[in-house]
């Protein structure tokens, strides 16, 4: 048998067991720190060594930061590194957008975020006018709509749904988390009028719950 030098020991050591917990969250970190995009636990997985525990170091590394300037957050199906909501108002200049929605794509949006996945003849339906194309246009450019799934109805429509950038954008796990009809409007995004459609958060909910299990509707 051969004689096994000690740096040869802990290369060879290095291939069959994961580095310490500790180890684990530096590098899960380091990752969430230079990746601008929320990334999942499968991607981290598959950039860490054989045998790491991305769920664990994520969930530790998430209880570290709890009550700091900057957190770990889910997002969608991924998790990130953004400010605390708390201190939002400090980013305000580098954040601070200049480009505004109209009336319609507000609307179009918040349709679209509330019924996903939903189809245009469907938005129209709620709007009560038609949606032009660039208003759609308009909202997957910015990365907040993207197309969805056809629905098995005649003429199989496409369906739109919001994207991660949507609800990273807006601090939002999932679309379960959307706000109701009062808080849209304290933040200026709805005007103070009835908007067909547009549901409270318990309503969604409902929605939700409702809709469940009829993804036949729908074609892959």
């Amino acid at each position: 048998m051969r004689k096994l030098t000690k740096e040869t020991e802990k290369c060879e050591e290095s291939l069959f067991f994961a580095p310490l917990m500790a180890e684990q969250e530096r590098m899960i970190e380091a990752i969430l720190f230079a990746t601008v995009a929320p990334i999942t636990v499968r991607e981290l997985g598959l950039r860490m060594p054989h045998g790491s525990d991305p769920t664990e170091a994520l969930l530790l590394l998430r209880k570290r930061y709890e009550g700091r300037g900057v957190q770990v957050v889910k997002v969608g199906d991924g998790w990130a590194i953004r400010t605390a909501t708390d201190l939002g108002f400090l980013m305000q200049k580098e954040t601070m957008e200049t480009r505004k929605l109209s009336r319609a794509a507000i609307e179009t949006l918040a349709i679209i975020a509330y019924h996903q996945p939903v189809t245009r003849a469907e938005i129209e339906e709620i709007r009560g006018v038609s949606v032009s194309r660039g208003t759609v246009d308009q909202l997957i450019e910015m990365e907040w709509v993207r197309f969805g799934r056809r629905k098995m109805t005649p003429g199989r429509p496409i369906t739109f749904v919001v994207t991660q950038d949507f609800l990273d954008h807006f601090g939002l796990e999932n679309a379960r988390d959307l706000p109701g009809i009062k808080e849209l409007r304290s933040t200026g995004l709805l005007e103070n009028r009835p908007l067909a459609g547009v549901m409270s958060g318990s309503e969604i909910n409902e929605e939700y719950e409702s809709t469940e299990g009829q993804s036949e509707l729908f074609e892959d």
